[in-house]
């Protein structure tokens, strides 16, 4: 029975590098020159409880993205860029600038000028309050200090990261 198991995984085996792949005539480079009337990047930024930007066409984003900051236009090569913890600036058509902060969740450019972003949590700047930032690092380093659960424990070294990141963002 084993010997049978062997020869049937080897034909099979075999059959996969005879058969073409499905992905292998898709062409990955560089970023093309966009056209002049597809120089609009259209955003959507999406929670799980609201949509902040649904399919609209704004001049460039910036984002946080855990290989580095990155700014994103019209015509980027397509991909897939897990974010950190930061600000996300959207510049609008009109050239207002609007920023964010985005406590994690991912970034997808798709072909097109596509760009579909899903966050956990995202909140203008102006809303937070520095003394109220301070306050929640200094509760959550207390926990991580004191003899609390390891479940406990975790949570707050993310709260910490989290505050740490928006502490920084909003005195620069």
């Amino acid at each position: 029975m084993a010997a049978l198991r062997t020869i049937a995984s080897s034909a099979s085996l075999s059959a996969a590098r005879r058969a073409p792949l499905a992905f292998a005539n898709i062409r990955r480079g560089y970023a093309e020159v966009a056209a002049p009337a597809a120089d609009k990047l259209q955003l959507s930024l999406v929670l799980p409880h609201q949509t902040i930007f649904k399919s609209t066409d704004v001049t460039q984003v910036n984002i946080a993205a855990s290989t580095g900051d990155m700014g994103i236009l019209a015509s980027h090569v397509p991909s897939v860029e897990p974010l950190r913890p930061g600000v996300l600036e959207v510049i609008e058509s009109s050239g207002q600038s609007s920023k964010w902060f985005v406590s994690g969740g991912f970034a997808i450019v798709h072909p097109g000028s596509i760009l579909t972003i899903n966050a956990v949590e995202a909140a203008s700047l102006d809303s937070f309050s520095l003394d109220a930032i301070r306050q929640n690092t200094a509760e959550a380093q207390k926990v991580i200090a004191g003899s609390a659960s390891e479940e406990d424990k975790i949570e707050a070294r993310i709260e910490v990261e989290v505050y740490e990141a928006l502490q920084h963002v909003v005195t620069n």
